[in-house]
């Protein structure tokens, strides 16, 4: 038996990712959001919604281009204080200790610190109601060498990402590995 908790904003799993961006004066800023995801691979893109009223929403429109810092466990700390202060008022990557690496493709920074880090030049912008949803087709994506498999693709638990429970606000690591994906399922045909 299911039980109803009405229409909220709860899904499994929601990303924490840093969004990067610099604004009018060229100021570097990173601000946490977990609405975001995967959303079309040809052209490879990218989706993350965010309200209006957030400073990083004006640096994209007015730069058309952002990056996305997908922080590890060690920086669990560092990405929530993104996602509480404004870069507005202060300098966050100043503040917590972190590089702004100037993105090769887009005219957007990413934090050196993290494992992972994504160029977006943005390409669609879309008015859903209190989030406008940009989406954004991915230039160039980047991982330490040490986050590597031996085929060149990134370890998930190498780069260790963390995962946002929007409900409850509580933050948790990956867990293990079950299957192999578009494999698995083929056992159960008959």
């Amino acid at each position: 038996m299911k039980k109803s908790l009405g229409a909220r904003t709860l899904a499994y799993p929601t990303p924490l990712f840093l969004v990067g961006t610099y604004d009018r004066d060229s100021r570097p800023n990173i601000m946490a959001a977990a609405w975001a995801g995967i959303c079309c691979s040809q052209p490879p893109s990218i989706a993350v919604s965010l309200r209006k009223a957030t400073y990083t929403y004006r640096s994209i429109t007015e730069r058309g281009a952002f990056t996305i810092s997908i922080p590890s466990r060690a920086y669990v700390r560092h990405a929530d204080y993104a996602g509480i202060y404004s870069g507005e008022n202060e300098d966050k990557f100043a503040s917590l200790g972190l590089t702004p690496v100037p993105g090769e493709h887009v005219d957007a920074p990413y934090v050196g610190e993290f494992p992972m880090a994504i160029e977006l030049k943005l390409i669609h912008q879309l008015e859903i109601g209190l989030h406008t949803q940009f989406i954004g087709e991915i230039m160039d994506v980047k991982v330490d060498e040490s986050c590597l498999r031996d085929d060149g693709l990134p370890d998930i638990n190498k780069v260790d990402p963390v995962i946002f429970a929007p409900v409850s606000r509580e933050y948790y690591a990956v867990g293990e590995f079950l299957a192999k994906a578009f494999s698995a399922g083929k056992g159960l045909r008959s």
